[in-house]
């Protein structure tokens, strides 16, 4: 396939692309003419710096930048004096800071000049050490607000470790609590914006979509990494060999740092036992964890909380149309790129020194494939939800479109729900068209079972889909003999792509 033309890079590199909304807010909290206090949170990698300086070109405004190291007063204290040299502050008017409150100081009195003041990994003032500085920050916060109306700066604060940042800033007991005045949180990209990318820099193929998707999700900065390294457009055992196996490879040790970062050694056994057996519930996830450790002592449950509340890199995911405290949840890593980590990659990067590279490649790329099944509904469902959120015509979701599952052993992949026009689209979902194919009897059969299960939707519009990666004119056939509607991907992305010829067919 040719490639497409898109916004996402140029002939001299990578530029800017998706966060539109998150950006339009940004311009507005600049343009308004008052103090401003903004916290922009988000995992690693997940483009917070990148957001700021794409707003921050479109302005006239002075903007000071200064990005905290994980150290102590002394190693913060050093790291503002040289931003301060870098960004040319004129010494003159605002004095290097001596100490902590000297700089809190300095920061007020720059925001009343009307700087952009920008603090990045903010959330290491949760250090002991350094954690007197909110304090300080509190009283300066305090007087700014005060005179809102008079003042034309603020202050912007970046960070990326969640549970450190609800500490600093939304804890009741932090002085920073409710001070935020306008908080901004990225996600992962949107299927749209990756698409531009896809289509820029690729063959614009939808298995590629699902390959990368599986890896890297929607964190920008690992498609720049691949697209950087040259391989973005190359064989899955190629960006696999150079992105994680090789001396120089940029993701090999970035899942450990950043979930290390996060838990501090805390849970994580039980965040690889989730990767490795996604969609377990708690019952079987205590069981195994039993059985692993020999311990049935283990506190399973305020594990999974924490991983879940605490540091969202766990997700409970229920069945569609249960209640938020019902018993059947299952759990996911949240984040694609840690999930494959843990699941595929880890250990097989761990063993390079004492296998050959070659054969470990392979065997990651298979066990990626694999993956690719989970990653797959993961990704059908997002779409589903841009689509509904962008009024594409066609099937629009008045919940959350997730999958069914009940005692009686009822499974059914994905079920989407029409409250208004009273449809059910319940789907199968399998990354080979075959095994997808084999599958539909046993989908119809769950179907049926699911309807004579709940009286309440026998009088609905049942709709009966099979979804795969990509379906030939003679798998399409066979499917509809088999009395289900195909759908493949290209598709269902193509509206994404060219909203101005919507399709229908959704």
């Amino acid at each position: 396939m040719a490639k497409r033309s898109g916004g996402s890079a140029t002939a001299s590199g990578w530029t800017f692309v998706g966060r539109r909304r998150e950006l339009d807010q940004l311009r507005k909290v600049l343009d308004r003419g008052r103090w401003f206090f903004v916290k922009i949170s988000g995992r690693r990698r997940i483009g917070k710096t990148s957001l700021i300086r794409q707003a921050m070109g479109e302005t006239s405004r002075k903007v000071f930048y200064v990005q905290i190291p994980d150290s102590d007063e002394t190693g913060v204290l050093t790291a503002v004096r040289d931003a301060m040299d870098v960004f040319e502050v004129p010494v003159e008017t605002y004095a290097r800071p001596r100490s902590m409150h000297d700089w809190a100081g300095i920061i007020e009195s720059m925001i009343e000049d009307g700087y952009a003041v920008i603090i990045d990994e903010f959330q290491y003032f949760n250090r002991m050490g350094l954690r007197p500085f909110c304090s300080s920050l509190q009283a300066a916060v305090d007087r700014l607000a005060s005179r809102s109306g008079e003042i034309n700066g603020g202050l912007i604060v970046l960070g990326s470790i969640h549970a450190d940042m609800m500490a600093v800033l939304d804890d009741r007991s932090s002085p920073l609590y409710n001070r935020i005045t306008d908080p901004i949180e990225l996600t992962h990209l949107d299927v749209a914006s990756l698409l531009e990318i896809i289509d820029a820099r690729t063959d614009g193929s939808l298995e590629r979509l699902l390959m990368l998707w599986n890896l890297f999700e929607g964190v920008p900065k690992y498609y720049r990494d691949a697209y950087e390294q040259d391989v973005i457009n190359a064989d899955r055992e190629d960006l696999i060999r150079q992105m994680y196996f090789e001396s120089s490879s940029p993701l090999r040790g970035e899942a450990d740092n950043w979930f290390l970062q996060e838990l501090k050694g805390r849970n994580d056994m039980i965040l690889k036992y989730i990767a490795r057996r996604p969609g377990q519930n708690k019952a079987e996830l205590e069981h195994s964890i039993a059985e692993l450790t020999g311990d049935s002592s283990k506190d399973v449950s305020g594990y999974l909380t924490a991983l879940v509340e605490k540091y969202r890199l766990v997700e409970r995911r229920q069945p569609i149309f249960a209640s938020k405290g019902a018993r059947r949840g299952r759990y996911y890593v949240t984040d694609n790129f840690l999930q494959s980590w843990l699941s595929s990659l880890k250990s097989l990067v761990e063993a390079r020194q004492f296998r050959p590279t070659e054969t470990l490649v392979l065997e990651a790329s298979e066990r990626l494939k694999t993956a690719e099944g989970f990653a797959l509904e993961k990704l059908v469902r997002t779409i589903y939800q841009e689509r509904s959120r962008s009024k594409v015509p066609g099937f629009q979701l008045s919940e959350a479109i997730t999958g069914y599952w009940d005692r009686a052993g009822i499974e059914i992949d994905l079920v989407a729900c029409d409250k208004p026009s009273r449809t059910l689209r319940m789907a199968t979902c399998k990354r080979d068209a075959g095994k997808l194919t084999a599958d539909v009897p046993n989908f119809l059969n769950h179907v049926d079972r699911f309807i004579d299960a709940t009286p309440k939707y026998q009088d609905w519009n049942i709709e009966r889909f099979a979804i795969t990666p990509e379906l030939t004119s003679k798998q399409r056939i066979r499917l509809e003999r088999q009395g289900v509607t195909p759908q493949d991907l290209p598709e269902l992305v193509e509206p994404l792509r060219a909203p101005s010829s919507q399709s229908t067919l959704f």
